[in-house]
């Protein structure tokens, strides 16, 4: 782990993992959450090939702490570890919500973003298209899937309920709920006040904005099971932004952990074919 000063003097965590030590610039990663440990991102399967991972520890994060200033102004930490890194314009791979992160980077900075991949991204925000989760679920035979969806339509009102939340929706991230599912679901800790606060400070016209921008090469990973995210926004998404759209089988939110070789053949390719 090492730290970096951003823009306002805080200190933000990051960690390069991986043993391309000398196989070009790391990749940038965002991880999602909101605001959740990355640990449960691991190394993405491999997906980056040779080449190093700098997987960025949020605000709101174990490490980092505080809470964010919302995504859009947080941008400028991701740029503050490119800069430590030494990477004039990044690969950046983000997650969930991660990749509004990733959609604020490109725009406030655009001379400093390569590429995007944009992971099960948080979608219907973006175009309007509704979320099409509930129908995903309705094919679930599973209790724990009803007990999540259940639990979906309360909100939490302090961290403790928001802690039972996120454990009893974790289902609702997996395209089955095995042991490998549960296992991965207990990883990654996150809180309500830096979920909440990923929100605030947003401009009203932030879609617009990015809807407008001039966006650099972008890839767009979604599942077909993937309740979370659903399937129609993604696609949306991925047509608004003129991006190239990979819908991976049998997957939900976490692609990475449910279908392992298609994610790292669909990333390796991104990240070294062009």
């Amino acid at each position: 782990m090492d730290f970096i000063e951003s823009d306002d003097g805080v200190p933000i965590g990051f960690e390069l993992i991986g043993a391309g030590l000398d196989a070009g610039d790391p990749v940038l990663v965002l991880p999602g959450g909101p605001c959740r440990d990355p640990s449960y991102v691991g190394d993405l399967a491999g997906a980056a090939g040779s080449r190093r991972l700098a997987i960025l520890h949020v605000r709101g994060t174990p490490a980092t702490g505080g809470l964010s200033r919302g995504w859009w102004a947080d941008a400028a930490d991701a740029v503050a570890v490119a800069d430590r890194l030494g990477i004039d314009a990044a690969d950046v791979v983000a997650h969930s919500a991660g990749t509004r992160l990733a959609l604020a980077m490109a725009v406030r900075f655009p001379e400093r973003v390569r590429s995007l991949a944009l992971v099960t991204p948080a979608a219907a925000w973006l175009t309007g298209v509704p979320h099409d989760g509930v129908e995903i679920a309705s094919r679930r035979a599973e209790p724990e899937v009803a007990a999540a969806l259940a639990s979906a339509e309360c909100e939490p009102i302090d961290e403790e309920a928001f802690r039972r939340a996120v454990e009893v929706e974790s289902p609702l991230g997996y395209a089955r709920w095995g042991t490998e599912q549960r296992r991965h679901a207990a990883r990654g800790a996150m809180t309500l006040a830096a979920a909440r606060s990923w929100f605030r400070g947003v401009p009203a016209d932030a879609a617009d904005r990015i809807l407008r921008a001039t966006r650099p090469p972008t890839l767009v990973v979604g599942g077909d099971e993937d309740i979370l995210s659903g399937v129609a926004p993604v696609r949306a998404f991925a047509a608004a932004l003129g991006a190239e759209l990979v819908q991976l089988e049998d997957c939900g939110h976490y692609p990475w952990v449910e279908q392992p070789e298609a994610f790292r053949r669909a990333m390796t390719l991104w990240l070294t074919g062009r």
